[in-house]
C-alpha cells in the first residue's frame, strides 16, 4: 500500500516526497500557487512556483517574494516527484498541478477551474490521473451555466437599455471583472468606468495582450459626471458604502453563478442578476472527472459533501472529502 502523493496538514495541502506544499494556508518553505486568488494564495511563504502569467498579479497582490514562473507542461523534479502545471481555465495564469511519482503513479490538485470558453485565459486542459483532488463549489444539479454569449447579450442590453442612470455591475475584481469586458467587446467599443480595485489587475490582463473594452477609472472624472448610460464595475465590497453615494438613481446587477438561484439577487438586492461564474458547473464537475479517469477523487471545499455522495452513489468511485481554507467564489 502506497502512502498517499498529497495529504491534509495544518499548512494546507502537503507532497511528503517532494517536499512541497499546494496553495498552502499557512508560511511554508516551498509553495506551488495553482492561481492568484486571495484564498489559494497567501504571503509568508519562502518560495513560490507558479504559471509564468500568475507572477504578475501574485507580485501585485502579495509583494515581493521569491518567484518561479513556469509555462504549461513545464517539468520541475522534487526528488522522486515529476512537477507541471496545466490550465485550469478560470483566471489568468490558472494552473491545475500534476504530481507524478517515479512509481507510475499521478494525482492532479485542480484549483479552482472551469470548462467554459473564456478568451481571457487559457482554456482547460484534462490532465489523466489516477487521484483528483477537485473543487466542488457548485456542486448541485441546479448550477448549470448559460453560454457566456447570451449572458454578454443580457449585459449588454441591461446596459443599453439605461441610458438615463448609471448601470453599476458588481463583480469580482480579478478575473471576473476581466471576463466582462472582455464578454461585452462582442457588442460595443465603448469605455467602462472601473472601480479603483480593478485598475491595476485589469492592466496586468492588458500587459498579457488579453483583449477587453477600453476602461478608465472612475476617480478620473469629476465630481459633477452623472455616468448617466455608463457602465461602473466595482466589488461587491462597494455596494452600500460612501463610494455609491456619487451615482444617483443607479441600476445595479451583480454577476456570479450564485445569480443561479433566483432568491439570492432579492436577498441581495440587486436590480439584475447576471449568472456567469468562473468556477466548473455540475455538469463540468462530472465530466472532468470521468475525462481524467481517477478512480480515486478528493474533494477540497464547497458542496464537497454532495459531489462525494453523488460518486460513490452513481459512479462507483472511492471519493472523500478533505477539510481546507479555501473559499468559493473568490474575494
Amino acid at each position: 500500500m502506497h502512502d498517499p502523493l498529497v495529504i491534509p496538514t495544518d499548512e494546507g495541502l502537503y507532497c511528503p516526497a517532494g517536499n512541497f506544499h499546494i496553495d498552502p494556508w499557512r508560511p511554508v518553505a516551498t509553495a506551488v500557487i495553482t492561481h492568484a486568488h486571495a484564498d489559494h494564495a497567501r504571503s509568508g511563504h519562502q518560495q513560490y512556483y507558479a504559471q509564468h502569467l500568475s507572477v504578475p498579479i501574485l507580485r501585485h497582490r502579495l509583494g515581493e517574494h521569491e518567484f518561479t514562473g513556469l509555462e504549461y507542461g513545464e517539468q520541475r523534479r522534487f526528488g522522486p516527484i515529476t512537477l507541471s502545471l496545466h490550465s485550469a481555465g478560470h483566471v489568468l495564469g490558472s494552473a491545475q498541478v500534476r504530481v507524478a511519482h517515479d512509481d507510475g503513479r499521478v494525482w492532479v490538485v485542480s484549483g479552482d477551474y472551469k470548462r467554459d470558453a473564456d478568451p481571457t485565459c487559457a482554456p482547460f486542459e484534462v490532465v489523466p490521473c489516477d487521484t483528483l483532488i477537485t473543487e466542488a463549489t457548485f456542486a448541485l444539479p441546479c448550477y448549470r451555466w448559460p453560454p457566456v454569449e447570451e449572458v454578454g447579450q443580457q449585459m449588454w442590453d441591461w446596459w443599453s437599455g439605461n441610458p438615463d442612470r448609471p448601470c453599476i455591475l458588481f463583480t469580482y475584481a480579478f478575473g471576473k471583472a476581466q471576463r466582462v469586458l472582455a464578454a461585452l467587446a462582442a457588442h460595443t467599443d465603448r469605455t467602462v468606468y472601473l472601480h479603483g480595485a480593478m485598475v491595476a489587475l485589469t492592466e496586468l490582463y492588458r500587459e498579457a495582450d488579453v483583449a477587453m473594452l477600453p476602461t478608465q477609472p472612475v476617480s478620473e472624472l469629476s465630481r459633477e459626471e452623472t455616468f448617466n448610460g455608463q457602465l461602473i464595475l466595482a466589488p461587491p465590497s462597494a455596494a452600500g458604502s460612501p463610494w455609491m453615494r456619487r451615482f444617483k438613481n443607479a441600476s445595479t446587477g451583480f454577476a456570479s453563478g450564485w445569480m443561479r438561484i433566483r432568491g439570492n439577487r432579492r436577498r441581495r438586492g440587486y436590480d439584475q442578476g447576471f449568472e456567469l461564474s468562473d468556477h466548473a458547473d455540475w455538469p463540468a464537475l462530472l465530466n472532468t472527472i470521468r475525462d481524467c479517469g481517477a478512480s480515486t477523487v478528493l474533494t477540497t471545499h464547497g458542496r464537497s459533501d454532495d459531489l462525494v455522495r453523488y460518486l460513490r452513489e452513481h459512479g462507483g468511485i472511492d471519493a472523500r472529502a478533505l477539510t481546507t481554507l479555501y473559499g468559493g467564489e473568490e474575494d
